[in-house]
């Protein structure tokens, strides 16, 4: 289904316009999540952008880029597990916990048998206690803990608690292992490092760090900022496969097929009930095909808003798929 502007309202060059959907950008090493999301964002010329999940600027890899009524799923509705491999460093510590850091300590890496490792490993896995680095974009007291490291403040941060689905070694060296961890929301990989290396007796650090996947987007075609600017100079037939639907961010909840009363009762943003049973949870509401809101059921079939989306009629909306075109709806279009 395609999407395109009428003729008469070609945009003008470097105006912005409104793009619905995701962009599944292969961060590069050396950008701040933000600064990717930018380059992006002008290059698509979007009006308005988000990202999902924060990629710091040693790691590259999966950072979903959510524009127009796409960025309301941005906030912690996407992405509530991830994945990543991880090169940790052993026998060094640094101030940030990563290799942009100043080195802190070096101490002897002790020789690893395959059972101790293995044991050690163990209490990383599933629910777990975990404190930030203090180099992290959490806020305390108002402002980011790394605004407080850089002015040298001792501050004390709260463990809290995170979730660790699957963690493997990929590889081993005397002085280094490759890690896979698949986590849930707010883990620290950098933290997990540093906490296995004090188990190791020698400290750690992350070394490298590539994030593979981000529900529910688990094998992702993605895009360097390179390929969209070829892509963009080639003109925009070229950008449509790289722009996924908003709907592709729900492919992992049921979809609830609306009648018209009940679709406009969500235009409304009103609730009702169900008249035939329906697994309580979550859902993307549609109705012909096309998405309307993202929604909870509750045990006694009642469905009430948690967002609602101002998409464009036929706005690609069925599809899913990382073939999905890119929206670019008429009349939306400055």
């Amino acid at each position: 289904m395609r999407c395109l502007p009428h003729a008469a309202r070609r945009t003008p060059r470097g105006a912005w316009r409104d793009i619905h959907g995701i962009v599944l950008l292969d961060k590069p090493v050396g950008l701040s999540s933000n600064q990717a999301l930018q380059a992006v964002r002008r290059l698509l010329r979007a009006r308005k952008g988000g990202h999902a999940g924060t990629l710091d600027p040693m790691a590259s890899g999966l950072l979903p880029l959510c524009f127009g009524e796409a960025t309301k799923l941005a906030g912690g509705l996407l992405g509530s597990r991830k994945a990543y491999v991880a090169e940790c460093r052993l026998g060094v510590t640094t101030t940030t916990d990563d290799a942009a850091g100043e080195i802190v300590s070096r101490h002897p890496v002790p020789v690893l048998e395959t059972a101790r490792l293995e044991a050690l490993l163990d209490r990383f896995r599933g629910r777990i206690m975990q404190t930030p680095p203090m180099y992290s974009a959490l806020h305390q007291g108002g402002e980011r803990l790394y605004a407080k490291a850089r002015r040298g403040e001792k501050v004390a941060i709260p463990a809290r608690e995170v979730e660790i689905h699957r963690l493997v070694v990929l590889g081993r060296a005397p002085e280094t292992l490759t890690l896979e961890v698949e986590c849930g929301t707010g883990t620290y990989i950098r933290s997990l490092a540093r906490d296995l290396g004090e188990s190791l007796g020698c400290g750690a650090h992350v070394s490298a760090l590539r994030r593979t996947w981000v529900a529910p987007f688990r094998e992702p075609q993605m895009v360097t900022i390179e390929t969209l600017r070829r892509a963009v100079a080639a003109g925009e037939e070229q950008l449509r496969p790289w722009l996924l639907p908003v709907a592709a961010a729900l492919a992992d909840i049921p979809a609830l097929d609306l009648d018209p009363a009940q679709a406009q009762a969500i235009a409304r943003g009103q609730r009702f009930t169900l008249a035939k049973p329906h697994p309580p949870g979550r859902c993307a509401a549609l109705a012909g095909g096309d998405l309307l809101a993202l929604v909870e059921v509750d045990q006694a079939g009642q469905v009430r808003v948690l967002r609602g989306f101002n998409l464009p009629n036929g706005a690609c909306m069925a599809a899913a798929s990382p073939n999905a075109l890119v929206e670019v709806p008429g009349g939306s279009v400055e």
